[in-house]
Protein backbone atom coordinates (compact mmCIF):
# COMPACT_ATOMS: atom_id res chain seq x y z
CA UNK A 1 0.00 0.00 0.00
CA UNK A 2 2.42 2.57 0.86
CA UNK A 3 4.84 2.05 -2.08
CA UNK A 4 1.81 2.89 -4.35
CA UNK A 5 0.54 6.31 -2.52
CA UNK A 6 4.12 7.41 -2.76
CA UNK A 7 4.94 6.72 -6.24
CA UNK A 8 1.56 8.53 -6.72
CA UNK A 9 2.60 11.76 -4.68
CA UNK A 10 5.71 12.22 -7.17
CA UNK A 11 5.81 10.74 -10.69
CA UNK A 12 8.69 11.06 -13.50
CA UNK A 13 9.09 14.60 -15.03
CA UNK A 14 7.99 16.09 -11.46
CA UNK A 15 10.21 19.20 -10.12
CA UNK A 16 10.65 18.39 -6.21
CA UNK A 17 12.88 20.17 -3.59
CA UNK A 18 15.76 17.74 -1.72
CA UNK A 19 16.23 19.72 1.29
CA UNK A 20 19.97 19.57 1.58
CA UNK A 21 20.61 20.16 -2.33
CA UNK A 22 17.42 22.34 -3.71
CA UNK A 23 15.16 21.60 -6.75
CA UNK A 24 15.81 18.64 -8.92
CA UNK A 25 13.88 16.73 -11.55
CA UNK A 26 12.35 13.72 -10.94
CA UNK A 27 13.97 11.32 -14.16
CA UNK A 28 12.45 7.75 -13.39
CA UNK A 29 10.76 5.40 -10.94
CA UNK A 30 12.89 2.40 -10.72
CA UNK A 31 13.13 -0.94 -8.54
CA UNK A 32 16.93 -1.93 -7.69
CA UNK A 33 18.16 -3.97 -5.14
CA UNK A 34 20.73 -3.30 -2.51
CA UNK A 35 21.89 -5.45 -0.01
CA UNK A 36 19.10 -8.27 -1.16
CA UNK A 37 16.51 -6.28 -0.88
CA UNK A 38 14.55 -4.11 -3.45
CA UNK A 39 14.13 -1.06 -2.94
CA UNK A 40 11.76 1.25 -5.46
CA UNK A 41 13.57 4.66 -5.35
CA UNK A 42 13.03 8.22 -7.05
CA UNK A 43 15.99 8.81 -9.56
CA UNK A 44 16.17 12.64 -9.34
CA UNK A 45 18.28 14.56 -11.50
CA UNK A 46 20.17 18.29 -10.72
CA UNK A 47 21.08 19.31 -13.88
CA UNK A 48 22.87 22.49 -12.39
CA UNK A 49 25.06 20.47 -10.38
CA UNK A 50 25.36 17.11 -12.77
CA UNK A 51 24.41 14.92 -9.90
CA UNK A 52 21.86 12.41 -9.86
CA UNK A 53 20.50 10.94 -6.35
CA UNK A 54 18.40 7.53 -5.78
CA UNK A 55 15.87 8.41 -3.21
CA UNK A 56 13.89 5.47 -1.98
CA UNK A 57 10.18 6.01 -2.61
CA UNK A 58 9.28 4.83 1.32
CA UNK A 59 11.38 7.56 2.53
CA UNK A 60 11.12 10.34 0.18
CA UNK A 61 8.84 12.58 2.50
CA UNK A 62 10.34 11.17 5.85
CA UNK A 63 13.24 13.00 4.91
CA UNK A 64 11.60 16.14 4.07
CA UNK A 65 11.42 15.99 -0.05
CA UNK A 66 8.49 18.06 -0.95
CA UNK A 67 6.84 19.49 -4.14
CA UNK A 68 7.44 22.67 -5.47
CA UNK A 69 6.06 25.46 -3.37
CA UNK A 70 2.49 26.54 -3.97
CA UNK A 71 2.66 30.62 -5.29
CA UNK A 72 1.18 31.73 -2.76
CA UNK A 73 3.91 30.52 -0.62
CA UNK A 74 6.59 32.05 -3.20
CA UNK A 75 5.08 35.40 -3.04
CA UNK A 76 5.36 34.85 0.94
CA UNK A 77 8.80 34.04 0.54
CA UNK A 78 9.15 37.65 -1.73
CA UNK A 79 7.40 39.53 1.19
CA UNK A 80 9.76 38.32 3.70
CA UNK A 81 12.68 39.69 1.40
CA UNK A 82 11.06 42.98 1.69
CA UNK A 83 11.38 43.11 5.88
CA UNK A 84 14.22 44.26 7.59
CA UNK A 85 17.30 42.07 8.38
CA UNK A 86 17.15 40.48 11.40
CA UNK A 87 20.60 40.14 12.78
CA UNK A 88 21.29 38.57 16.46
CA UNK A 89 24.28 39.23 18.18
CA UNK A 90 25.14 35.92 18.80
CA UNK A 91 28.92 35.02 17.66
CA UNK A 92 29.01 34.10 14.31
CA UNK A 93 30.02 30.24 14.22
CA UNK A 94 26.41 30.15 15.75
CA UNK A 95 24.71 32.58 13.32
CA UNK A 96 26.24 30.87 10.68
CA UNK A 97 25.02 27.43 11.70
CA UNK A 98 21.37 28.63 12.01
CA UNK A 99 21.75 30.31 8.94
CA UNK A 100 22.94 26.76 7.18
CA UNK A 101 20.03 24.73 9.17
CA UNK A 102 17.62 27.37 7.76
CA UNK A 103 19.20 26.69 4.14
CA UNK A 104 19.17 22.74 4.24
CA UNK A 105 15.93 22.58 5.88
CA UNK A 106 13.97 23.05 2.37
CA UNK A 107 11.59 25.71 3.91
CA UNK A 108 11.38 28.46 1.12
CA UNK A 109 10.82 31.29 3.79
CA UNK A 110 13.21 29.93 6.25
CA UNK A 111 15.80 30.47 3.29
CA UNK A 112 14.48 34.12 2.18
CA UNK A 113 14.87 34.96 5.84
CA UNK A 114 18.51 34.11 5.04
CA UNK A 115 19.02 35.93 1.92
CA UNK A 116 17.40 38.69 3.51
CA UNK A 117 19.81 38.67 6.73
CA UNK A 118 22.57 38.48 4.57
CA UNK A 119 22.25 40.75 1.97
CA UNK A 120 24.79 43.92 1.91
CA UNK A 121 23.91 46.94 -0.49
CA UNK A 122 26.54 48.32 -2.32
CA UNK A 123 26.90 51.06 0.33
CA UNK A 124 27.03 48.68 3.34
CA UNK A 125 30.54 46.71 4.44
CA UNK A 126 31.55 43.72 3.02
CA UNK A 127 30.60 40.63 3.09
CA UNK A 128 33.13 37.75 5.08
CA UNK A 129 34.01 34.71 2.93
CA UNK A 130 31.32 32.45 4.73
CA UNK A 131 28.96 35.10 4.67
CA UNK A 132 29.20 35.39 0.87
CA UNK A 133 29.34 31.44 0.83
CA UNK A 134 25.87 31.48 2.81
CA UNK A 135 24.23 34.69 1.07
CA UNK A 136 24.62 32.64 -2.40
CA UNK A 137 23.80 29.21 -1.22
CA UNK A 138 20.83 30.57 0.17
CA UNK A 139 19.68 33.11 -2.99
CA UNK A 140 20.43 29.93 -5.57
CA UNK A 141 18.15 28.04 -3.66
CA UNK A 142 15.42 30.76 -3.33
CA UNK A 143 16.38 31.63 -7.51
CA UNK A 144 15.85 27.75 -8.63
CA UNK A 145 12.98 27.45 -6.65
CA UNK A 146 11.09 30.98 -7.83
CA UNK A 147 12.06 30.01 -11.22
CA UNK A 148 10.64 26.31 -11.51
CA UNK A 149 7.26 27.81 -9.67
CA UNK A 150 7.25 30.60 -11.83
CA UNK A 151 7.99 28.84 -15.57
CA UNK A 152 10.82 31.29 -15.78
CA UNK A 153 14.84 30.61 -16.35
CA UNK A 154 16.71 31.42 -13.16
CA UNK A 155 18.45 34.85 -14.54
CA UNK A 156 14.93 35.91 -14.83
CA UNK A 157 13.84 34.84 -10.92
CA UNK A 158 17.79 36.52 -9.65
CA UNK A 159 16.78 39.77 -11.34
CA UNK A 160 13.02 39.59 -9.68
CA UNK A 161 14.90 38.33 -5.86
CA UNK A 162 17.01 41.57 -6.88
CA UNK A 163 14.32 44.05 -7.50
CA UNK A 164 12.93 43.26 -4.63
CA UNK A 165 16.16 43.55 -2.32
CA UNK A 166 17.10 46.57 -4.34
CA UNK A 167 13.49 48.39 -3.01
CA UNK A 168 13.70 47.35 0.20
CA UNK A 169 17.35 49.03 0.53
CA UNK A 170 15.68 52.25 -1.16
Amino acid sequence: MSKSRKSQEFSSNDYVVYPAHGVGQIISIEEQEIAGINLELFVISFEKDKMTLRVPTAKATEIGMRSLSSPDVVSKALDTLKGKARVKRAMWSRRAQEYEQKINSGDLIAIAEVVRDLHRADDQREQSYSERQLYEAALERLTRELAAVQGMDELGAQQRVGEVLTARAA
